[in-house]
Formats: structure tokens, C-alpha cells, sequence
């Protein structure tokens, strides 16, 4: 059976995904608290307001309102009885939106973390995650996903449990790993590790990259290290926030712009990414102009990290080292890392 998001890999050069979910919600009423995927099914025009901005900034790919549709998330808000329901929701208001758009256009569903340290070193088991995860992925395929979009991972433990849930429904799986601790994951993983261990996981992941950290600089560099080790043919995926948060007039803001956001896909285009968007902080202006400028670009030379950092703007927090020693995650209170792990 055909499966409209590996037809146009194979057709394009690149793709343009979506932005932020949580940004734009936030924007539309929702509340810090709040569960976002209680939307899907309270506040179904708002939920898919977002996917058409997006779509008509110019996604190919819109990826669904349930990061935090898991067992252990919903549990937060005592709705872990309904984690198919909501999951199902999720994707038919994307698949709704998508279907309506005079262009073909991918419905992903998006997977994030449970919020459970796994072992060995915490309590929750791998099969207990993998079978957290399948459950959500059967609810966004019945809804109508194209494929499972699992991001924001940390540790190979959550990554591997991840990508077997979400395989286990039969449909393609993109995994990408957020490196926003001096250039690993918060749980000690580099760009190059997170690519070796994805690649050969049991069922691997079509498409592989970093999303969220600490903003367009660190993504590109994180995706240059990536890209420096893997085949010709590989799919890799940059998805970085636009810019970094600052609390600002009692509210957190992104320092990012879309001309800066331009620039960022550029720069992760000639360093082999295929699909680019953005994350945190990206609303549908900043696709937009990630949209306009990889138009017919031609993709140049791998730039070295301080060509990017020239481009791009200095490491978020720069440590005595220099730019090779890629910079950490000082530069936000537990807040604002707390907000962005809910993907925007």
C-alpha cells in the first residue's frame, strides 16, 4: 500500500514541516497547566486553526496535537482512560485539515516523551514504555496519520521503546533526539551516538534528526555532527526552536526571528537535512520563511561551526572552550526548559 510521506521523499529534494504547536495554542487561550490534547476534542476549531496556519505557510507536513497523548502525560490531568480517544482526535483534526489542502500534505503523528525516567535508572520498564507508546500510535493511526513522529527524546532507553511502540502499528517512524546539555541530551547522548544507536534499532527509523534545543545555532551544529557519519541517502531532520525563551513582561518569548529562521534552514539544507521546520517559538510566519528561502536553493559546502555561529549568532551559552565545546543549557530557568519539552 502507498504511503503518501515516503512518496514525496522520494520525489523531492526536501520537505518543510510544521512549526510549534504549544506556542500557537498558548496563543489561542490555552492556559500554562492545561492539558493541550484535551483540545483535540473541547476545542476542535482552535486545534485545527493551527494546522491550517501552518499548511498555508507552506508544510508539507503538519504533525498532530498529541506530544504529551501518552498514559503517563495524561495521567497529569487524570485523563490517561482516554489516551485512544485523544490520540485518534489528534489526527483527524490534522487529517481533516490536510485532506482540504490543494496540495498533498502529510499528516505526522507526534509521540513525545512520558515523562518517566526508565531503567536502569528509574522505575518504568522498557516493555511498559513500548507498550505505552503502541497504544498512542494505534489511536493516531486510526485517526488517519501518514506517519509517527516521535521527538523531543533524551535517552536511548525512551528513544528504542519509542520507535518499537510506534512501529508496531506498520507505519513509517521519524525519530529525532534533542541535544540541549553542552551538545549531548540531557541524558548524555551526542548527535553522532543518537544516530548510531537509531540506525540500528530493530525496525529503524526512516528519517532521524534533532529537534527543540537551544536554538538554531546548536540545532545546525548538531546536525552538521550528525550528518559528518551517516550514508548518502539518510534522512535527517532539523527542527529547532526559533531562538532561545526569555521571560519578558511576565511571559516567556523566543529571541528568534524569521529572517534569522531563513537562514537556519539554509545552513541545515548544506548540511544534508531533508526535512526542516521549526519548534518552539515557530509560528506560521517562521515556516514561511523557512518555506521562502530553501525555494529554489541550491545547497552549498558543509559550513564549518564557525561559519554558523558567523550566520547564525553565538551558542545560547557560550563555555570557555569555545564553539567546539557546544554550548549547555544554563541559559533558561527550570520553567522555560519545562515549557519547551511540551514542544513549543
Amino acid at each position: 500500500m502507498s504511503n503518501l510521506f515516503l512518496e514525496l521523499l522520494e520525489k523531492r529534494p526536501y520537505l518543510i514541516a510544521d512549526g510549534a504547536m504549544g506556542t500557537s495554542l498558548f496563543k489561542r487561550g490555552l492556559e500554562t497547566g492545561d492539558a493541550p490534547e484535551l483540545w483535540n476534542v473541547d476545542h476542535k476549531d482552535r486545534v485545527e486553526s493551527v494546522h491550517q496556519e501552518y499548511v498555508d505557510a507552506g508544510s508539507d507536513i503538519i504533525l498532530t496535537n498529541s506530544f504529551g497523548c501518552n498514559r503517563h502525560r495524561l495521567k497529569l490531568h487524570n485523563a490517561q482512560d482516554r489516551t485512544y480517544e485523544l490520540n485518534k482526535a489528534a489526527a483527524e483534526r490534522a487529517r481533516a485539515v490536510a485532506d482540504a489542502a490543494d496540495r498533498p500534505v502529510v499528516v505526522a503523528g507526534s509521540m513525545g516523551p512520558t515523562g518517566e525516567i526508565l531503567e536502569p535508572v528509574g522505575a518504568l520498564s522498557v516493555a511498559d514504555a513500548t507498550e505505552a507508546f503502541a497504544e498512542q500510535a494505534k489511536g493516531l493511526k486510526d485517526g488517519g496519520v501518514d506517519v509517527l513522529w516521535v521527538e523531543t527524546m533524551s535517552s536511548r532507553e525512551e528513544s528504542q521503546a519509542a520507535v518499537a511502540g510506534a512501529s508496531s502499528v506498520g507505519l513509517p517512524v521519524v525519530t529525532t533526539m534533542t541535544f540541549d546539555t553542552a551538545g549531548k541530551t540531557m541524558m548524555g547522548v551526542s548527535p553522532q551516538e543518537a544516530y548510531e544507536h537509531l540506525s540500528h534499532l530493530e525496525t529503524a527509523p526512516t528519517a532521524i534528526g534533532a529537534n527543540c534545543g537551544l536554538g538554531p545555532t546548536e540545532s545546525v551544529i548538531s546536525i552538521s555532527q550528525m550528518t559528518a557519519i551517516v550514508p548518502e541517502d539518510a534522512v535527517i531532520v532539523a527542527k529547532a526552536n526559533c531562538g532561545i525563551p526569555e521571560f519578558k513582561n511576565g511571559e516567556f518569548r523566543f529571541s528568534g526571528t524569521p529572517d534569522l529562521m531563513g537562514k537556519y534552514a539554509r545552513m541545515a539544507r548544506d548540511c544534508g537535512a531533508r526535512i526542516i521546520g521549526g519548534c518552539c517559538g515557530s509560528d506560521g510566519t517562521v515556516i514561511k520563511a523557512i518555506a521562502d528561502s530553501l525555494k529554489d536553493y541550491e545547497p552549498g559546502e558543509r559550513p564549518s561551526d564557525e561559519k554558523i555561529i558567523e550566520v547564525l549568532g553565538p551558542l545560547a551559552n557560550m563555555p570557555a572552550g569555545g564553539a567546539h565545546s557546544h554550548g549547555g543549557g544554563g541559559s533558561e530557568d527550570g520553567e522555560g526548559r519545562r515549557r519547551r519539552r511540551r514542544r513549543g
